[in-house]
């Protein structure tokens, strides 16, 4: 979506959790990671100030201090808030869709990091619908005021925030929002912008 944003054009590269040697090479062993000519970045967060600073005269992803520290903070809050509701609600069927080499490794360091099994982490979907539902309270008062959480336009808060939903719906067929939620509004907004590039990813439809 940032890269969307910029106007910039690119290509993506498929990447599966066990191959860490075809990304270590550029200092990572997480995706994103965005190779632009000789320079490898990666990090969500650094790769959209980066490309704010190397491509200054396309659409701003931080439009001022504001909206930096704005966007700062929901790169800080939606892991914290958001994805760990969304995560209990798809963590059973994105086990389910992996290939089978990431399989055990995604097993064995998911169950680590919850200190129970993926069945366990996942038993209670429902519970994590209505947690996420309840974690969303301030961006939905925010949402009532504005189109967008960058104000009347998208920015990168919009992106972080949409990433965790854009996750779910390509893994999961479950229900996170409401039609008459203010937040599936806005969703259905980023859903549809640059020519509905994030709509037409492959995913479930878009109540899910």
């Amino acid at each position: 979506m940032a890269l969307k944003h910029k106007g910039l054009d690119y290509e993506t590269i498929p990447w599966r959790f066990t191959e860490k040697d075809v990304i270590s090479p550029h200092g990572s062993h997480t995706v994103p990671v965005l190779i632009d000519g000789g320079r490898a970045i990666h990090d969500s967060w650094t790769i959209a100030e980066y490309l704010d600073q190397a491509y200054p005269s396309r659409p701003a992803l931080f439009d001022g201090p504001s909206s930096h520290a704005l966007g700062y903070f929901f790169n800080q809050w939606v892991p914290l808030a958001i994805h760990g509701p969304i995560f209990k609600v798809i963590v059973l069927d994105l086990f389910a869709r992996l290939a089978e080499k990431d399989k055990g490794y995604f097993r064995e360091s998911r169950e680590k990091r919850f200190g129970m099994t993926l069945e366990q982490f996942g038993a209670d979907p429902k519970g994590a619908v209505a947690a996420l539902r309840g974690a969303l309270a301030p961006v939905r008062q925010a949402l009532v005021q504005y189109p967008f959480l960058g104000g009347h336009g998208p920015g990168y808060a919009d992106y972080v925030l949409f990433g965790g939903f854009q996750w779910a719906r390509s893994m999961c067929p479950t229900r996170l929002l409401e039609p008459d939620d203010p937040v599936f509004a806005w969703r259905e907004k980023l859903l549809d912008l640059f020519g509905g590039v994030a709509r037409e990813a492959k995913g479930f439809p878009v109540w899910a």
